[in-house]
């Protein structure tokens, strides 16, 4: 078999090589681009109310990855990407019992999810200070996925001075 595979003209076996290579580099693509897709990210049940409030949001033209992926780099991007589908799929079949009925970040993603939040707004941190919590999320919890992700704390006004005290200051101008 391998001799019949090596008496082929030599032009012939790299032409199928370079079209297989071509053929396989799209498909990978390709499928990399669905997996980051909402559509894709809503095929897995425990995310249908994940997905209906985020379709219901500002941010319902973003890929998920956009916000959940780091983009430092494409290894980093596919490292996390693997550890979460890992967990996804685990999750969604032996693990099932032990879904949450509301679903919350790990700290690794709230740092990532954070990073990305301040790459899109950058503009807007330079215009107005935004130094009163730790992280984007502490005040715009509930903001990229719609109205059944907000907490009671979102709807409640902020006590007065308490912006304030989180910078370190006070309301004792005297």
């Amino acid at each position: 078999m391998l001799k019949k595979f090596l008496s082929i003209d030599k032009k012939i076996l790299l032409f199928i090589g370079v079209f297989v290579g071509i053929i396989l580099s799209v498909v990978t693509v390709k499928g990399l681009a669905y997996t980051d897709s909402p559509e894709f990210c809503s095929s897995c049940h425990i995310m249908t109310q994940v997905h209906d409030s985020f379709a219901d949001s500002t941010h319902a033209e973003l890929a998920c990855s956009d916000c959940h992926l780091p983009h430092d780099s494409v290894v980093n991007k596919l490292a996390n990407k693997a550890k979460s589908g890992v967990g996804h799929v685990y999750y969604n079949t032996l693990g099932a019992d032990k879904i949450p009925k509301v679903l919350h970040t790990t700290e690794n993603s709230q740092e990532i999810i954070n990073e990305n939040c301040i790459g899109c707004h950058q503009q807007t941190l330079n215009n107005v200070s935004h130094d009163a919590k730790d992280s984007c999320t502490s005040c715009h919890d509930g903001l990229p996925h719609g109205n059944d992700f907000k907490t009671e704390d979102y709807f409640k006004p902020a006590k007065p001075g308490e912006l304030l005290e989180n910078k370190g200051g006070t309301m004792n101008n005297g």
